[in-house]
């Protein structure tokens, strides 16, 4: 198999530079090795580490360009995905990890070190909590999201965090299209815009891969985002699902 810098490249057009390549590296290892302590990933052979984790994140970069100075936030980021590798691969980017679980920003924080990430920092919070704090609150140009919640439920745990005209980007397997159908009310609810999801083929890997994209156009109301648990048991627009 290629190496990943060659997949970026011919997939995404990314130059990762023989540095970044390094620290991809020392990520999987450092991942393979945390694992065996604490449930990271079920995805342990390197190759697939490399397409399933590092080249799925990475593929954010074909609907977002990443500005100087861009503020990313990675809701429920678990081992970094796909937060840290985008701060790897974007130095310019500024990356906050979010997780409820301190066992997962324990790995974070020691990757940050290892890594000597400048641009990465960690938020131990609940999504409900940090979208009514003011300092994350409508603080982030890109809002980010992978094997969360539904969409209906993330909508709600995203969106108050993006700026206006900021993106929130959930990445997705099959039921993209029908997560987006339950989604509408949700969004326009909470000041999104959805779009047509664009579809991200990995190679070797045949289950379809999708982001999803909200733009926010207009303010969050300050109800949203409810309790800690509330969405989840009660997602906006549930009385019009299917």
């Amino acid at each position: 198999m290629p190496s990943l810098s060659e997949m970026a490249h011919a997939m995404f057009g990314l130059e990762l530079s023989n540095h970044q390549a390094d620290q991809f590296s020392t990520y999987e290892a450092a991942l393979l090795d945390w694992n065996t302590r604490i449930n990271l990933t079920a995805i342990t052979q390197p190759d697939d580490i490399r397409v399933r984790h590092f080249l799925d994140s990475l593929s954010l970069v074909t609907v977002v360009n990443f500005d100087e100075g861009d503020r990313l936030i990675d809701v429920g980021t678990g081992a970094g995905f796909p937060g840290m590798a985008l701060a790897i691969a974007f130095p310019h980017l500024q990356v906050t990890l979010m997780d409820a679980t301190a066992k997962k920003l324990a790995f974070a924080e020691h990757l940050i070190a290892r890594l000597g990430l400048r641009n990465v920092r960690t938020l131990h919070s609940r999504a409900e909590e940090a979208g009514q704090r003011v300092q994350q609150r409508a603080q982030f140009d890109v809002v980010t999201a992978r094997a969360v919640a539904r969409l209906p439920i993330l909508l709600e745990y995203m969106l108050p965090l993006a700026k206006v005209n900021g993106l929130c980007i959930a990445m997705k397997g099959p039921t993209a299209e029908a997560e987006i159908g339950d989604s509408r009310k949700a969004a326009a609810i909470l000041g999104g815009e959805i779009q047509p999801p664009a579809q991200v083929v990995l190679p070797g890997v045949e289950d379809p891969h999708y982001l999803v994209t909200t733009i926010k156009v207009k303010s969050t109301p300050r109800a949203y985002p409810r309790k800690a648990g509330i969405p989840t048991k009660s997602p906006l627009g549930a009385d019009s699902m299917s």
